[in-house]
């Protein structure tokens, strides 16, 4: 498994991650869609569990289970949502709840659209300038960095960056399109041993959650899976992997979410996803002493009509990270 350096020291050289992002860009969420919360199993939470016995070359140690079930419940009623929670660390503590439940992934998918991007394209291609329209902008929603390059257009390593950095919507539905679409990120998904994430559709269609139908959803065992062997496995190369990191620690999304509950001195390298009702934070997190944690909370409030609450994500992410401190 590799060792990850600590994420606040993942610095490439300036011509590798050469960045067209504004400083001044707003911090604002992912995208506004659908409204529906999504389908959620019937039953008592699974509090406590093993991680996902997948192929992926970076899974951890034999587990330690870690009960945050009361905590968490306490969460949920205080914030009127439901938590999913999936968080595995090199030495095989586990934090699972409600871990094989269906939620809406949000522009968190946006993360393993860009590694696919990394996974599949040769220096050349990311370097090629791709464009679009007015209409395309208008059609995505939120697309803080494609439309201050209308004229210009931007390479796809730029697009992917401008994904997952400012959850540009725009940018992912370019760099989809270049890779194959929603179809191939599905397939990278399950390569990557996530075998409940059903990737269905483009920005803003993939805010779209109904109960019943597991489009546009993802477990967060499944999803956690996936995100530790993209980012501490094999999926990428050594140089790829960081240049991902990179991108997610350098998000100006997720500032009010895991990386608000993380302590001092941890790093945090994230991809925030919302849209009416759904939060939802994935990261690598690096505590002091250097161990790599994978993190997936995934939030849905109770009542569809309602908007989400960062707050929520944090409080949750706070009592996932003491037990890794």
């Amino acid at each position: 498994m590799r060792t990850s350096p600590r994420a606040a020291d993942r610095m490439l050289s300036a011509g590798v991650l050469a960045s067209v992002l504004s400083a001044s860009l707003l911090l604002a969420a992912c995208s506004a869609g659908a409204t529906d919360a999504p389908p959620h199993a019937t039953g008592s939470p699974s509090a406590v569990s093993s991680p996902d016995s997948g192929t992926s070359a970076a899974s951890p140690a034999a587990p330690t289970p870690v009960d945050l079930s009361g905590r968490l419940t306490e969460i949920e009623n205080e914030f009127a949502v439901t938590i999913g929670v999936s968080a595995v660390s090199e030495s095989g503590v586990t934090v699972e709840y409600r871990a094989a439940e269906r939620f809406g992934y949000a522009s968190t998918i946006k993360t393993f659209a860009a590694g696919l991007m990394l996974a599949t394209t040769t220096p050349e291609r990311r370097s090629t300038t791709l464009t679009w329209t007015q209409a395309d902008l208008d059609t995505a929603g939120y697309s803080p960095v494609t439309q201050e390059h209308l004229t210009t257009g931007l390479t796809l390593a730029q697009l992917a960056e401008a994904a997952v950095r400012s959850s540009d919507n725009t940018a992912l539905n370019l760099v989809l399109g270049a890779v194959g679409g929603p179809d191939a990120v599905q397939r990278f998904l399950r390569e990557l041993g996530d075998d409940a994430t059903m990737v269905s559709a483009f920005e803003p269609e993939l805010n779209t959650v109904t109960p019943g139908d597991p489009s546009n959803t993802t477990t967060p065992g499944s999803y956690g899976v996936a995100l530790r062997e993209l980012l501490t496995g094999d999926a990428l190369s050594e140089t790829d992997a960081r240049i991902l990191q990179e991108w997610m620690t350098g998000n100006s999304t997720g500032d009010t979410l895991i990386r608000a509950a993380a302590p001092e001195g941890w790093g945090v390298a994230d991809k925030s996803g919302g849209a009416g009702g759904i939060r939802n934070d994935i990261a690598l997190v690096t505590t002091e002493a250097g161990e790599d944690v994978v993190v997936v909370i995934l939030t849905a409030t109770n009542d569809p009509s309602a908007s989400y609450d960062d707050a929520a994500v944090a409080e949750a992410a706070r009592a996932v990270l003491a037990a890794f401190g």
